[in-house]
């Protein structure tokens, strides 16, 4: 169903995951009144992300004295400090107000806007669904929205549509993708969230799931109301408190079985965070399977791109599960990654999971299989009593295409994993070029180089007088003379680069 325009020739497909960064290099002069650039931006930026609940180190303004040289200077440094800040804190660097302000380029679109406009094309198709209210702003992703719906004839029960545009791992055939996007709601298994209907065509999807007002396992973990913004729900929770050892078993146990699930399948997943696990009652039910085939990054991608051990896709579901036990058990994320050491938990066995999956260690290594994950104390005694039989029917053709994407998206891994470890070797040496310590080695060393060349050239040239002398000294009618003192060499010397 041809429900929404073909993406434009040429177009790019950003990965809205790669952190952005920014340097304030200098002021402007504007009618002879010295300012700080775009300080009512940044200020504007403030207020937006005031919903965070966050205390950011915006400046103050100031009215008088803002032409001085000092305050320009100091001003300038904490603007710096408020970009630092901003976009090394993962939720409010992946959000669409922190993008447009950095990028605005690429980030000009509203994509709200264009989402409205793709949803009226289906409901021309499709008239027994009604909009309710869109949900704003309730995911992270800048390029997926999601509204509240309902039946005509069934009023009272209330659904989510979610629309997506596609990412840059987007590697199925138009028609191979348009054909799983349309299978998901056959998917059947006790662990993942069922979908009612589900289209898509070459450029996005669209997908329906029944609406849960309990919301998500993250939103059980910060205590928040599913349909507020997520950064509102998450970057500052009022209360941080894990969960029972119990339900961290039980959940832990049961997105295990799901990941297990699809890797048998050969279905790529990739997209494990507290925010898609929905409850359920006490049963975890997995969201968002349609992400891999829409070619979305991942939420955690700026972690495990860092480390080339975790280089393949079920490699990355268990490093995700690693931070989703790790917000189940302390009820907040790690304050980074590799994780050093952890702090007390309910069970030894929650620890060794965890180190495991976010050590330095496991890091550098790898990441234990899912299967070896089950093994572990902490999952091996769950036992699960849903009875419900799962049925995912893949056509072998599509596997292979599935397969074929798989491999594609996981050399796009490995090639900016590369790129990540050759910039950072490069930085090691350009920081270590500069450094104090080296320049005076550098200094040390020409200085050495600078006279052992001195003495070399004064030995040099004493040799060639002495040799002269003896010839002359052979003569028969020569005159013995004393001989002068020899000239000094002109020494070149060579400035280390700073």
């Amino acid at each position: 169903m041809a429900f929404m325009e073909k993406p434009a020739a040429g177009k790019v497909l950003l990965d809205d995951t790669v952190p952005l960064t920014a340097a304030i290099e200098a002021s402007q002069s504007l009618q002879s009144h010295t300012i700080i650039r775009r300080y009512s931006d940044f200020d504007l930026l403030n207020n937006s992300l005031q919903i965070a609940g966050l205390s950011l180190p915006l400046p103050p303004k100031k009215l008088i004295g803002n032409m001085d040289r000092e305050f320009i200077a100091e001003r300038q440094k904490g603007l710096q400090n408020y970009l630092n800040v901003i976009t090394t804190n993962h939720i409010l660097s992946n959000c669409e107000l922190v993008k447009k302000f950095l990028d605005p380029n690429n980030y000009s679109a509203n994509y709200t806007e264009i989402a409205l406009q793709h949803v009226s094309m289906f409901f021309r198709s499709e008239p027994k669904w009604e909009v309710v209210e869109p949900l704003k702003d309730i995911g992270w992703r800048i390029r997926k929205k999601y509204f509240l719906m309902k039946i005509k004839n069934q009023p009272k029960e209330r659904l989510v549509l979610s629309w997506a545009d596609l990412g840059p791992d987007k590697y199925l055939s138009d028609k191979d993708f348009q054909c799983l996007i349309k299978l998901l709601p056959s998917c059947s298994h006790p662990y993942i969230y069922r979908v009612t209907f589900a289209t898509a065509n070459e450029s996005s999807a669209l997908l329906i799931r029944m609406f849960n007002e309990k919301g998500t396992l993250k939103d059980l973990i910060y205590k928040a109301k599913p349909k507020d913004p997520f950064l509102k729900k998450y970057c500052n929770p009022k209360k941080i408190q894990g969960l029972e050892l119990q339900q961290i078993k039980t959940y832990g146990r049961q997105i295990l079985e799901v990941l297990k699930f699809l890797h048998d399948k050969g279905f790529p997943y990739g997209h494990l965070h507290a925010s898609n696990v929905m409850l359920d009652g006490d049963t975890c039910r997995l969201l968002d399977l349609e992400n891999s085939l829409l070619g979305l990054p991942s939420f955690y991608r700026s972690y495990f791109s860092q480390f080339r051990k975790i280089n393949t896709l079920e490699s990355v579901d268990v490093h995700c599960f690693g931070h989703l036990l790790y917000e189940m058990t302390y009820g907040r994320p790690p304050d980074s990654v590799p994780v050093d050491s952890f702090p007390p938990a309910p069970s030894m066995a929650v620890v060794a999971v965890l180190e495991s999956t976010l050590s330095c260690e496991a890091c550098k290594n790898g990441m234990p299989t899912v299967s070896r994950l089950l093994q572990m104390p902490l999952f091996s005694d769950v036992l699960l009593t849903n009875s419900e039989k799962p049925q995912f029917k893949i056509p072998t053709k599509l596997k292979e295409a599935l397969k074929i994407a798989k491999e594609c998206i996981e050399k796009r891994l490995i090639e900016e994993q590369k790129q990540i470890h050759q910039h950072r070797r490069l930085r090691r040496a350009q920081s270590h070029h500069g450094s104090e310590e080296e320049r005076k080695r550098r200094k040390i060393l020409a200085r050495k180089k600078s006279k052992r060349s001195a003495v070399e050239n004064s030995e040099e040239h004493s040799a060639k007088y002495s040799n002269s002398n003896n010839s002359a000294g052979s003569g028969a009618s020569s005159p013995l003379t004393s001989p002068s003192s020899p000239t000094p060499p002109s020494t070149a010397v060579e400035h280390a680069p700073f």
